[in-house]
């Protein structure tokens, strides 16, 4: 049986290999944009929910690179590929890695640029610093503390001096009110976590920019390294 671990919020979950069990099965399980986003919503909906996310992080990201010089972007827990590839066609140099043999298989068959690799959050080694590392919807599903901290400061190492973190969560620095879920394996985490985790480690919160699609509460948040 996997060991029991406490979280944010005091609840229980299963260890890691539980929740990587439980990913790639959903990624061997769905198309590319359920697999990755709201089960609940429908295809439709899910277009437009990625598109929203998407146009929101080039946003974010897009003005800082020139055809001269593009960015080196790192997305983090990158699913079947659908950011990475994007990111990639807008002329960035992009690696992308997830826990899922599933995904990443999807993800090299489908191509378009990012060189991709199963890895977990703590685990992604890089001989160079990023320009911009991404994780969008993935620390959330990370329901273990210890977990959540050792791949936050994992990805905050990649990141190089002015370089940008953007991960997502919810838009607010109040514990959400609603009980956690770990049958779905999803803990909310607030701002203030995240700040009290990256501020020692040289990163400055920046910015929030909440998707602000239906009744959604997450939203981007953007850390820049300062030392």
């Amino acid at each position: 049986m996997a060991e029991d671990t406490r979280t944010y919020d005091g609840t229980t979950s299963t260890h890691a290999n539980s929740t990587r069990t439980y990913w790639d099965a959903r990624h061997a399980g769905h198309d590319e944009l359920a697999s990755g986003a709201h089960l609940g919503l429908d295809r439709p909906a899910n277009e437009i929910f990625y598109a929203r996310r998407l146009g929101t992080l080039l946003s974010l990201i897009g003005d800082l690179s020139s055809p001269a010089a593009p960015l080196f972007v790192l997305d983090a827990g990158c699913g079947k590929g659908y950011f990475a590839r994007a990111l990639a066609r807008c002329g960035h140099r992009v690696d992308a890695f997830d826990t899922s043999p599933h995904a990443i298989e999807h993800a090299r068959a489908e191509g378009g640029g990012p060189r991709c690799a199963v890895a977990a959050l703590d685990e992604w080694r890089s001989p160079w610093p990023y320009d911009i590392v991404v994780c969008v919807d993935v620390l959330f599903h990370v329901p273990d503390d210890e977990e959540w901290r050792a791949a936050l400061r994992n990805l905050a190492s990649l990141v190089r001096v002015a370089g940008r973190l953007i991960v997502t969560d919810v838009a607010t620095d109040e514990v959400p009110a609603e009980p956690p879920n770990p049958d779905a394996l999803v803990v909310h985490r607030p701002i203030a976590a995240y700040r009290a985790e990256l501020e020692p480690l040289g990163l400055r919160h920046i910015l929030s920019s909440p998707y602000g699609f239906r009744e959604d509460r997450v939203g981007f948040h953007v850390f820049t390294r300062t030392r």
